[in-house]
């Protein structure tokens, strides 16, 4: 409605079709679905429901979501239901943040390789994690985690890394004990910065021997075997970043750690402050240590930073390894519990927020009227869908595959 907070749907239906007129040739069909999708997020297009007021009779359709994995206003929902599955499985030990990154010149590789690359990251990150654990000269256990792939950077820009949410400790070779970790100390870093580095290389060398690696724009002089070693040896040299966090204290604050780092997109609907002329304007963290800050692109700028960030259809960007891995993982959290002497002493962990609490807009039913605010809506009727003729003619309707 007029005067409402813009969001990320009003910036597609604004601006996508000048964005299809000067790059339609370079956009891939799954970021094409993404802009027809999200284009019709909440909108007539997808059909809702009717809610009249039972005190002013004034009338309010409710649309439904498109439920895209890129889209911000459909995030809430799915977190909640993904974070309620994930408190019964937290144990009562401190949890670490480790990110493993890529250097600028990978990132750029990895825009026209994102299977490939992407790939590599969560399989050198993982590897790496799990090896240094192993090591009897560090921590000797088998440690369990979850990674989450990123993309961005809080101006949009290509980023790619890697989150990894680790217990503060791990299973015994002989899976008789719990290893823990020493107090605020996981792993040393330099040890998995070399490591990381290595593996993610070779893992890259193998990839391209192997015809994997498409070469074109900024990337077309790698093409030749002899360019892309020489790039390899310039990237060994160079100091890769990984870090780690200090761990969590509680059960609570992991679970707001993860609704942080989960279900997000590029930018969230309320980062996005104004769409004014073809300009669109978004709030920004400025990690030098500036705050807060504000950034004005235009709308089709703006929109293309987005579309950098659309996954590959299919693509599994939060992953379980370890004792977390999906086979295995309800039999390694009971050992788990049992050697930590938790399994019927400690307090389970608080429940996350019900997805019942974040649902869409479509679940109005009993809410305050928002015309008189005295009376309550009441369901009237569903909403068939009606088409958007001004983006059909860009962004026909597509089949969400993402």
């Amino acid at each position: 409605m007029p005067g409402d907070a813009p969001t990320l749907g009003d910036v597609i239906r604004r601006f996508g079709a000048a964005l299809v007129a000067r790059r339609g040739a370079t956009l891939t069909p799954a970021q094409r679905a993404v802009l027809s999708t999200l284009g019709r997020c909440h909108t007539a297009a997808l059909g809702g429901h009717l809610y009249r007021c039972d005190h002013c009779s004034a009338e309010h359709p409710a649309y439904n979501a498109c439920g895209n994995r890129h889209c911000p206003s459909c995030l809430g929902h799915k977190s909640a239901e993904w974070l309620v599955e994930r408190a019964s499985e937290l144990l009562p030990v401190p949890y670490f943040h480790v990110v493993f990154t890529v250097p600028a010149e990978i990132a750029e590789l990895a825009l026209g390789n994102k299977q490939v690359v992407y790939s590599i990251l969560f399989r050198a990150a993982s590897e790496t994690l799990l090896e240094v654990a192993a090591n009897p000269e560090h921590l000797g256990a088998t440690v369990g985690f979850l990674a989450v792939l990123h993309t961005w950077t809080q101006t949009l820009l290509h980023h790619p890394h890697i989150h990894c949410i680790v217990p503060g400790g791990g299973l015994s070779p002989d899976r008789s004990r719990w290893v823990s970790t020493r107090d605020n100390f996981l792993l040393p870093i330099g040890v998995l910065r070399t490591l990381y580095r290595g593996k993610f290389l070779a893992y890259l060398a193998e990839a391209a021997r192997a015809g994997e690696l498409h070469f074109a724009g900024v990337t077309a002089p790698l093409a030749s075997p002899s360019a892309f070693d020489a790039f390899l040896r310039e990237q060994r040299e160079k100091p890769w970043v990984v870090y780690a966090k200090p761990p969590f204290g509680s059960p609570e604050q992991v679970l707001k750690y993860l609704a942080r780092y989960t279900h997000r997109v590029a930018i969230s609907d309320r980062r996005i402050l104004s769409i004014q002329g073809d300009t669109v304007t978004f709030s920004y963290r400025d990690n030098g240590g500036g705050g807060r800050r504000v950034m004005t692109l235009s709308g089709v700028e703006f929109l293309r930073r987005f579309l950098l960030h659309v996954l590959p259809t299919g693509f599994v960007r939060i992953r379980y390894f370890g004792l977390l891995a999906n086979r295995g993982r309800a039999e390694n959290l009971a050992l788990s519990r049992k050697l930590l002497a938790a399994a019927s002493s400690s307090e389970a962990p608080p429940a996350a927020p019900s997805a019942q609490e974040t649902s869409d807009a479509a679940d109005l039913e009993g809410r305050r009227c928002p015309s008189c605010g005295v009376g309550f809506l009441r369901w009237v009727a569903p909403l068939t869908g009606i088409p958007i003729p001004e983006m059909d003619a860009w962004a026909p309707v597509q089949r969400d595959t993402s």
